[in-house]
């Protein structure tokens, strides 16, 4: 004969195997319902690769301090500003390989570059006004640099000149929309590159490679 306590836990068993089942049972129907009820399961589209596009770089040479237009094929995303600092990082990694005519320090040089029509542009720097006239409908691109990148480019005007036109010479080939830059250092004014070049002025976003720098840009 079975003893009292060996059928008193088999029945427990029993009970907690059935209360287990149904909980799951339950489970089921609720997630049932709830994919029944959501209104669209197509799947989100995988995100759009960068693609491959052909790009003019404004290429700085300080042996004959010129700027010459150059071909390159790299990746830029879609989004304006982010397709500017794409350009301006490929543009500043060519500077730091070997052999470069315009060497500078390798590593990243902008944290962000931020578009802006002018009214926005004009109120984000205050009352502070600036010769530099505004076409109705352009952008203002605000190339915010990295400090160490500031910090370590060489100093003097020519070499901080062909660094700033470069810059500009390369936004105004792909992004003409662009009409006037500035720049930051950290998300802050900096009066000047390394010692010579301004950055507090505001730039006219032309084809550098047309206007050799003068040194005369503080």
């Amino acid at each position: 004969m079975i003893p009292r306590y060996q059928r008193v836990l088999f029945w427990c068993l029993l009970g907690c195997i059935l209360f287990m089942f149904l909980f799951l049972l339950r489970g089921c129907e609720q997630a049932r319902e709830k994919f029944a009820n959501h209104g669209d399961l197509t799947p989100l589209a995988a995100p759009t690769p960068s693609e491959l596009a052909n790009v003019t770089l404004s290429m700085a040479n300080d042996a004959d301090v010129s700027l010459t237009p150059t071909s390159r094929q790299i990746a830029l995303p879609e989004d304006p500003g982010l397709k500017a600092r794409a350009l301006l990082e490929n543009l500043i990694s060519l500077y730091a390989q070997p052999g470069s005519a315009h060497p500078l320090q390798s590593g990243g040089a902008v944290d962000d570059v931020y578009l802006f029509t002018p009214a926005a542009a004009s109120g984000a720097q205050g009352s502070r006004q600036d010769s530099l006239s505004q076409t109705r409908g352009g952008l203002t691109a605000v190339i915010n640099l990295k400090g160490s990148f500031a910090d370590h480019h060489p100093s003097g005007v020519v070499v901080e000149t062909l660094t700033v036109q470069s810059m500009i010479g390369t936004l105004h080939a792909t992004l003409p929309e662009i009409e006037q830059i500035r720049f930051l250092v950290d998300g802050k004014p900096r009066e000047t590159l390394a010692g010579h070049a301004s950055l507090l002025r505001a730039y006219p976003a032309v084809d550098t490679a047309n206007r050799p720098p003068t040194g005369d840009e503080k």
